[in-house]
């Protein structure tokens, strides 16, 4: 018998004052068995960063052929493929010939070697850009992890702070390439 996703529910309130966006979203998270809390929360920050109202979780590990999130037009067209984790070039490659835009954030004390292997193979690749969350940040941001959050994620002049209430985490990020 196969194990079935856990489910997680987020309210996030989202003040992002470099976009002007302000809006509260009721989020529904299921985590694969194989899922860390630490990628859950990962998530869930590339959610804050993005916010829109069209944009959407997809099925992930539980299938091959979705990103972590997505944005879709109304036509059905990817604006937005959204990648967690260290994925492998032909992965990338067939994502920026389906999106608009793609960004992988990357979260593990690895990622700077990781990048260095696929680097010169997603060359040509012009609409990816990777993002570093240093490994201490996603420690931090792991242990806010349950199963039902209530977080609150603030942007302004390219700082990121998500608070649970309780612990506040100033989220750095690294560009290894395109724009924060």
């Amino acid at each position: 018998m196969a194990i079935k996703a856990t489910i997680y529910k987020a309210d996030l309130s989202i003040a992002d004052m470099d976009r002007n966006y302000y809006q509260e979203h009721s989020l529904t998270i299921a985590r694969h068995p194989s899922e860390t809390d630490e990628r859950v929360m990962i998530r869930v920050l590339a959610y804050a960063l993005h916010a829109d109202p069209a944009l959407a979780f997809t099925k992930d590990l539980f299938d091959v052929d979705e990103p972590a999130l997505w944005l879709k037009d109304l036509t059905g067209a990817i604006d937005l493929w959204i990648e967690v984790g260290q994925p492998d070039e032909k992965r990338l490659l067939k994502a920026a010939g389906r999106a608009e835009k793609v960004i992988v954030y990357s979260y593990s004390a690895t990622s700077s070697i990781w990048f260095k292997g696929i680097a010169n193979k997603i060359e040509r690749a012009k609409n990816v850009s990777v993002i570093n969350i240093p490994a201490e940040i996603s420690a931090q941001l792991e242990k806010m992890a349950s199963r039902s959050m209530a977080l609150q994620c603030t942007i302004q002049d390219g700082q990121v702070w998500l608070t649970d209430g309780t612990d506040t985490v100033l989220v750095e990020r690294e560009a290894l390439r395109g724009a924060v």
